[in-house]
């Protein structure tokens, strides 16, 4: 039941902002270092920063360079980095068995951090994009992104990545059925520790752009994603796909993109229950990245503002560019 409120003057909802303190004492949602994951792109060569035009101040790194990032996110606080190769075209094919090549980019960077920075969890993406000639999240047989297939190969890519230490598994494909698969096989592997947060309610959005330039995707893709990710004016959907992925396996939800979905957080949140999280993806990135180089916005105070209202919609954590930038703000407040 909603509490009533006095009257005004009895009631002055001014009074509790009157000073910092006040502000303070009855702040309802609070930003930590704990609440971020820092993704990063990751790159052949060695002691190389190649820098990402669409997405200012974000690079690819080479792996030791990425083992460099992660001690950075260790020492700032913040509890975990999410991997996304850079793969050489010269790999990628239409069967994209490179995806679990156990010396794959993305498999060697998890052992690397794994060796150098144990303590801090290390997610990964699950999907074929970056492996695929096509550039789709899975495999393609006469125009057709075809599911079960796809899902076979994106268990042998899971089991590869658990295998050489990844914490937490993040399929960000959106075919039907792939997290009781993945389950299924972690634990009969043996890797029952082994964490999902599922992409489970992705949006076929338009504010991936920027990062399908960082990952080399975008010059492939042929079409669209419209047929396995979510269509943006659903919001029911999204709570048939949370409550399956739960049921099949996954620990964690996460939503993707970020502020333009905050509705569907919050249903999520309300709904069931679960550790949420959003991923505050490369286009919303760039938009204030590009205003606040304009000097139309203060970037701080976007940053920080943006952060915020994913813990206000229920967010436990959120993925973004801005984790280091942020970390570093909250660590001197």
């Amino acid at each position: 039941m909603r509490p009533t409120v006095a009257p005004f003057p009895t009631t002055r909802l001014r009074r509790t902002r009157r000073t910092p303190a006040l502000r303070d004492l009855v702040r309802e949602n609070t930003l930590t270092t704990g609440d971020l994951i820092w993704p990063i792109f990751i790159r052949e060569g060695e002691g190389v920063e190649e820098p990402v035009p669409s997405m200012p101040g974000v690079v690819r790194r080479s792996v030791d360079l990425a083992v460099k990032a992660a001690e950075e996110a260790a020492a700032l606080g913040i509890p975990a980095i999410c991997l996304f190769p850079y793969t050489d075209p010269s790999l990628k094919t239409e069967t994209c068995e490179e995806a679990w090549n156990p010396d794959n980019l993305s498999n060697r960077t998890i052992r690397a951090i794994k060796a150098a920075v144990p303590d801090i969890a290390v997610m990964t993406d699950i999907a074929l994009d970056p492996y695929n000639a096509n550039g789709h999240d899975g495999i393609v047989r006469d125009g057709i992104i075809v599911n079960d297939e796809t899902v076979e190969a994106l268990v042998k890519m899971a089991l590869a990545q658990a295998e050489c230490g990844a914490d937490i598994l993040g399929p960000s494909d959106m075919m039907d059925g792939r997290i009781g698969a993945m389950r299924a096989a972690l634990e009969k592997a043996g890797h029952s520790d082994v964490t999902i947060m599922s992409y489970t309610a992705k949006y076929a959005s338009a504010f991936y752009g920027p990062f399908r330039d960082a990952v080399g995707a975008s010059g492939a893709l042929k079409g669209d994603k419209k047929t396995y990710q979510m269509d943006p004016a659903n919001s029911d959907e999204a709570i048939r796909l949370v409550e399956r992925d739960l049921m099949e396996g996954a620990d964690m939800i996460m939503v993707k993109p970020g502020m333009p979905y905050l509705d569907i957080c919050r249903r999520v949140k309300d709904e069931f229950g679960v550790p949420t999280y959003a991923y505050q993806v490369s286009g919303e990135y760039a938009m204030l990245m590009a205003a606040a180089q304009n000097g139309w916005l203060d970037r701080e105070k976007v940053m920080m503002e943006s952060l915020m209202s994913f813990k206000r919609a229920g967010c436990d954590g959120i993925l973004t560019y801005f984790a280091p930038e942020a970390a570093r703000v909250l660590n001197a407040g």
